[in-house]
C-alpha cells in the first residue's frame, strides 16, 4: 500500500470543511492512519514548503500556513498519491473541476482549502517532517477485501 501526506489548511479550518474533506477520503476507501490538528510553527512551514523558496510568494504563504490551525494526515491506499492529487483538483481553483475538493470549495490559489502530496519522493518527505513514526497506526479496515482485488 502506498502513503500519502494530506494537510486541510487553515482555511479549510476555518470553514469548517475537515469533516467533508475526512468523509471524501474514507468513502474512497483510502484509510486514515496518522491524523492531528495544530498550528504550524514557522521552521517547519519553512520545511514543508522548502522548494517555493525563491518565490515572491513564499512569505505570504508561510504567514498564512502558520496564521491558524491546520489538520495533517497521513493516508494509506492503493495509489493514494494519484488518486487523492486527483480528488484534490488543480492548484488554481478556478481551473479545478467539479466534484474535486477545491473545484467545490475553492475561489482563488492562496485559499485552495487542501495540500496533498505530488509524488511518492514529497509524500516521504512531508510525512517525516510532520508526523514521527509512532504517530502512525498500522490496522485493517474491515471493508479492505471489498475495496482492492
Amino acid at each position: 500500500m502506498q502513503h500519502t501526506y494530506v494537510m486541510v489548511k487553515p482555511d479549510g479550518v476555518q470553514r469548517g470543511l475537515v469533516g467533508e474533506i475526512i468523509s471524501r477520503i474514507e468513502k474512497r476507501g483510502f484509510k486514515i492512519i496518522a491524523l492531528k490538528m495544530y498550528t504550524i510553527t514557522d521552521e517547519i512551514a519553512r520545511e514543508h514548503y522548502a522548494e517555493h523558496e525563491e518565490k515572491p510568494f513564499f512569505q505570504s504563504l508561510i504567514d498564512f500556513i502558520t496564521s491558524n490551525p491546520s489538520v495533517s494526515m497521513v493516508v494509506e491506499g492503493k495509489q493514494a498519491v494519484a488518486v487523492i492529487r486527483a480528488m484534490v483538483g488543480a492548484t488554481n481553483p478556478q481551473e479545478a473541476a467539479a466534484g474535486t475538493i477545491r473545484g467545490d470549495f475553492g475561489l482563488e490559489t492562496g485559499r485552495n482549502i487542501i495540500h496533498a502530496s505530488d509524488s511518492n519522493e514529497s509524500a516521504k518527505r512531508e510525512m517525516a517532517i510532520h508526523f514521527s513514526q509512532s504517530e502512525t497506526s498500522n490496522y485493517s479496515r474491515i471493508d479492505e477485501q471489498w475495496l482492492y482485488e
